[in-house]
């Protein structure tokens, strides 16, 4: 493991990070990772859990579309109704149905725990294409793979070459998984943002860390057919307790697109850059008996912090997904070439 990118002396933005620098600092998140890894397959699954039993205790959530050539599932009704009812999986292009599919029997064992019958669920599934690491069309990841990893989500995020991450390819090098987070105060209370990101976008030319941009000098370096257009993907999940609405919560989410750009990618025609956020601070109980429901929201003009957070936490998902990972077959990881930075 290469480390993180503030293992290599760099510091991305200027706010503080939480104690783990991960998505899981925002209380009640955890992740799981299921990585298959062998000759023909470099692939695997990621599941974010916003909350225990997320079916019956809903949270507020909000996405957008940066540019839109993707096969993520579930996007519609959050768009309609700002809720989440399921992990958000990550995966690879052709496993999404498959996946989705496991997040359905889940949330049936779910059910039946509760001693109820699921009519209907919106599982949310993100998927970025391995297919140049991945025998992809082989499908491999399924129940049992999607399972395993919800059973095994802790706070803990390893990060690079991990689940959905493992047969990933970022700015033309070892990309995977990358996480970050930020805490800051609104009106004398204190807040956590946190992000993990799918990495497997950008071109090698356009990379840019923290000033530096060493894409020339590495494909000279290399004298190999490096991809020369931006046609990847990055799905970005965002969680705070911040109590905003679904309608805030999409301004947020917005601006991890900056952080995207900040390390140099502009979104090609063909990357499918998609940003998925929710809050824990409320409890959208289902079924609820009451009528009218009261939340408290953030002042609008009081956003900034949460801004700027997003899209320091997006830049630096990007950068540990880079530094943490490990090259695979004929795919260079930035390790390689730490010295020009």
């Amino acid at each position: 493991m290469s480390g993180r990118i503030r293992d290599w002396g760099f510091e991305p933005g200027r706010m503080i990070p939480g104690k783990k620098n991960a998505i899981t600092d925002v209380p009640g998140v955890t992740v799981g990772h299921y990585t298959i890894e062998n000759e023909r397959h470099h692939t695997g699954v990621t599941v974010i859990v916003p909350r225990e039993d997320i079916y019956y205790h809903r949270c507020v959530a909000a996405c957008n579309i940066i540019n839109g050539f993707g096969k993520t599932t579930g996007l519609v009704q959050i768009e309609e109704l700002g809720q989440l009812e399921t992990p958000i999986a990550l995966t690879n292009t052709l496993n999404v149905g498959l996946v989705y599919d496991a997040l359905v029997e889940y949330t049936d064992q779910i059910c039946k725990a509760h001693g109820d019958i699921l009519k209907s669920v919106n599982p949310v599934v993100g998927e970025c294409n391995d297919g140049s690491l991945n025998l992809i069309r082989k499908r491999v990841i399924g129940q049992k793979e999607v399972m395993e990893a919800i059973r095994e989500a802790s706070d803990s995020v390893p990060e690079g070459c991990v689940g959905a991450g493992t047969g990933m390819v970022c700015h033309g090098l070892k990309g995977g998984i990358g996480s970050a987070s930020r805490i800051f105060a609104i009106e004398d209370k204190i807040y956590t943002l946190g992000v993990l990101a799918l990495c497997n976008h950008g071109m090698l030319e356009e990379l840019n860390i923290l000033g530096i941009r060493p894409g020339d000098t590495i494909r000279e370096r290399l004298d190999s057919s490096l991809p020369t257009e931006d046609c990847g993907s990055c799905i970005l999940i965002l969680a705070t307790d911040l109590p905003v609405s679904s309608r805030q919560l999409k301004r947020i989410v917005k601006r991890l697109s900056a952080g995207l750009a900040r390390c140099g990618s502009f979104f090609g025609h063909g990357s499918g850059d998609i940003a998925i956020g929710f809050t824990t601070s409320y409890d959208l109980v289902r079924d609820s008996s009451c009528d009218i429901e009261n939340y408290h929201i953030i002042r609008e003009d009081l956003l900034n912090p949460a801004f700027a957070a997003a899209a320091e936490c997006a830049e630096e998902c990007v950068l540990n997904a880079l530094t943490a990972a490990h090259r695979i077959k004929d795919c260079h990881c930035l390790e390689e070439f730490r010295q020009l930075l």
